[in-house]
């Protein structure tokens, strides 16, 4: 299935029905009445959070949503039939905006959430509604008012615990395919990657969600590459696993340049906590290995942990810090809802 995470719709919810003028001519009975019925609101229309899908391609080649309107009143006090709803499932992580792509209407982050993207037209009344001591033959009823119409943008931020960042061909691919049942497209050359993938990992007592972000390279946020489209993926992340290809001559460079791509997007991605490995030390020699290690511990100013995905090497222990980082950022999160008024 191809990966979308951006689409334009148009949604316009059903009209409200029209109410009955109408009067009771009955056999027998000598003064009849109004007897005119509502009509009934129309559709609204939904969004509802499913956690079944992981993509937008489903409004790729459908852009308009329209929901039935409300039936008419009829005679006898009848009323008419409500319009149907029309519901559109979402993947979770899916942020709805108005038209103009910056107001945010609605963020769907829980499975099964559902928010009401356009309202619908409330029914009008029928000539049975208005009868009084002073009008008790009226011809009028009111019509239905007309349902809410909008443009709106969908814009899928997948929902991972963690997430691999670094250059095109520093191994995220790889590495995610070692740790998951995730099969992500692995070659040779640079943006093999060209749509987020998401893998299941488990490790000991933990299970997290891992995402493969495509690569990115410096001018990233100002579109260079593959641009900053995929950079809103990584906003969801609990921690962010920063793999440097260690088979790179300037290992150092290398992640300043991830460092400042982050920074520059902006949304708190520089603050997010991260685990820097040093990758694809399999085709290191032991003294290569150590040299790139100290030289990469002294730019990020933190301790490096060493990897191979296509190896295995030191791949328990990445994950068991990243296990252990994400059940802090966990508990942080929690503690910081529950301090909430």
């Amino acid at each position: 299935m191809r990966f979308l995470d951006q689409a334009k719709i148009h949604v316009e919810a059903g009209h409200g029905g029209d109410g009955c003028v109408s009067f009771r001519r009955e056999k027998f009975i000598p003064f009849g009445g109004p007897n005119g019925g509502d009509g009934a609101r129309g559709g609204h229309v939904l969004a509802r959070a499913e956690p079944g899908l992981n993509t937008l391609i489903d409004f790729r080649y459908r852009q308009h949503f329209k929901a039935k309107r409300g039936g008419h009143g009829m005679g006898r006090d009848r009323s008419g039939a409500q319009g149907a709803d029309v519901v559109l499932q979402l993947p979770v992580g899916t942020q709805i905006f108005a038209e103009d792509g910056t107001t945010l209407l609605a963020d769907l982050t829980e499975p099964g959430a559902e928010v009401m993207l356009a309202k619908a037209g409330r029914g009008g009344l029928g000539n049975a509604h208005f009868k009084s001591s002073t009008n008790q033959a009226p011809r009028y009823a009111q019509p239905g008012e007309p349902g809410e119409e909008r443009w709106i943008w969908l814009k899928l931020k997948l929902l991972a615990d963690a997430g691999l960042v670094g250059l095109p061909n520093a191994g995220k691919s790889t590495f995610l395919a070692a740790v998951s049942r995730a099969r992500p497209k692995i070659a040779d050359y640079p943006f093999t990657t060209l749509e987020p993938k998401l893998g299941v990992v488990t490790i000991d007592e933990d299970s997290f969600v891992l995402a493969d972000i495509p690569g990115l390279i410096e001018g990233a946020h100002q579109g260079a590459g593959l641009g900053d489209r995929f950079l809103g993926h990584v906003e969801r992340c609990r921690v962010l696993l920063h793999l440097v290809d260690g088979t790179a001559e300037d290992v150092a460079g290398a992640y300043r340049t991830i460092r400042g791509e982050l920074a520059a997007y902006g949304e708190g991605l520089a603050e997010r906590p991260e685990l820097v490995c040093l990758n694809k030390a399999d085709a290191l020699d032991p003294e290569t290995r150590a040299v790139r290690q100290a030289e990469l511990a002294a730019a990020a100013g933190r301790p490096v942990l060493v990897t191979s995905g296509a190896s295995g090497e030191g791949v328990p222990q990445v994950l068991r810090a990243a296990a252990a980082a994400i059940r802090t950022a966990r508990a942080a999160a929690d503690a910081a809802v529950a301090a909430a008024p």
